[in-house]
């Protein structure tokens, strides 16, 4: 699998849709783009735990939770210059129905998870910078543009891990399989707007 940038990795671009939802509530997508540093993180130490064996791994998922503690930071302190009033929201359901798609038994479970982690960020890449475009506020330009780039090196963590633990070929068929499955979740209507959500509804 070629290492093209993320969003190329992606069968279904951002719709215009979403794009024109989520510039009408900024303040309900900053509220829960804290909240997805926060749980990515935190899926980051998770992982640690649950491959304590791997130090490689392990490694890569501290740095990598460090980082998203500090773009939850920047994202909370954007929140509150911005007057934002902070509030309790549902998750979306993208991440959930990815990790559904994940095997029950290893080692292909270790796998699946590198590879749904790689598609949380490759799609979060993918917002950031159709954000970034659309977006007529110079802070929020700025600020979507250097979470691209970012966000762009942990989908990269997470392809490069699942490379280790598989076959190529092996890995590039799940891929696809997986690739099918999140363009019809994202093809689905729901609230919104969040950071990976599909149709507006």
């Amino acid at each position: 699998m070629s290492h093209e940038p993320a969003p190329a990795m992606l069968r279904v671009p951002t719709p215009a849709s979403w794009v024109a939802r989520a510039l009408c509530s900024p303040d309900e997508l900053l509220i829960d783009h804290a909240n997805c540093e926060k749980k990515a993180a935190s899926t980051a130490l998770a992982l640690m735990f649950a491959y304590a064996e791997n130090l490689e791994l392990a490694g890569k998922m501290s740095r990598l939770a460090r980082e998203e503690l500090r773009h939850y930071e920047q994202v909370a302190r954007l929140i509150k210059r911005l007057k934002v009033l902070p509030q309790r929201m549902a998750p979306g359901r993208y991440a959930q129905s990815l990790r559904r798609l994940v095997a029950r038994t290893e080692p292909q479970r270790e796998v699946d998870l590198m590879i749904c982690g790689a598609f949380i960020e490759a799609r979060s890449c993918e917002r950031f910078s159709v954000l970034a475009a659309a977006s007529a506020d110079g802070e929020l330009t700025g600020f979507y543009r250097a979470l691209f780039s970012s966000e762009l090196g942990h989908y990269r963590v997470f392809l490069n891990l699942a490379g280790k633990f598989t076959k190529e070929a092996e890995l590039d068929a799940r891929w696809q399989e997986m690739l099918g499955a999140e363009a019809r979740i994202l093809a689905e209507q729901e609230p919104g707007p969040r950071i990976h959500s599909g149709l507006p509804r």
